[in-house]
């Protein structure tokens, strides 16, 4: 019987979430399986991935295939990578403290990665946030010196200086009145 390391969906639609499972190639996606595994649920950032690391290693070591995706999380999990340590000590080219170092040394890299990646994030949130409390301060300022300006008095000001323009448009105005009446009574 072929197995296989794969996803069984689960959650609802735009909302996946996925069980790792071992199950017979044959099987539907979702139907029946032999063993879960643990659980991959991509909806969080960084996705969130439990592996029961033992299981899975035994699984892989006994011949189940993982799919592409599959094969993507145990490697991101690190499965894929203590399998190549354990193939190299069979081999002789290592030693097993010489390979749990090295396993262990890339367990804590990884770790590093994983909590640099949340911490950017978080910090990124944080400065979007901050931008954007910025960005409604300055349009609440704005708003309120525009009401400030259409409820001052402005409008006293307005019509005296348009005051003396009238007046000026209409001496203009009357030489040029009493010009068209004296050539009327001509």
């Amino acid at each position: 019987m072929a197995t296989k390391i794969r996803l069984q969906r689960f959650g609802k639609k735009g909302k996946p979430f996925f069980h790792v499972v071992v199950a017979d190639s044959r099987a539907p996606r979702d139907g029946k399986f032999i063993e879960r595994l643990g659980s991959y649920n991509p909806n969080t950032n960084p996705a969130t991935i439990e592996i029961n690391f033992e299981k899975t290693l035994a699984w892989v070591n006994n011949g189940a295939e993982p799919t592409d995706t599959a094969r993507a999380i145990l490697s991101y999990k690190g499965v894929l990578y203590k399998k190549h340590l354990e193939g190299g000590v069979k081999k002789g080219a290592l030693t097993q403290e010489q390979a749990d170092a090295k396993f262990a040394a890339w367990l804590e890299a990884k770790a590093d990665k994983i909590s640099g990646k949340t911490a950017g994030l978080a910090t990124s949130k944080a400065d979007a946030r901050k931008a954007a409390l910025a960005a409604e301060a300055k349009k609440k300022e704005e708003k309120a010196a525009a009401i400030a300006a259409k409820n001052a008095p402005v409008v006293e000001e307005v019509v005296e200086e348009e005051a003396p323009a009238v007046e000026a448009e209409a001496t203009e105005e009357a030489p040029a009145a009493e010009a068209t009446k004296e050539e009327g009574a001509e």
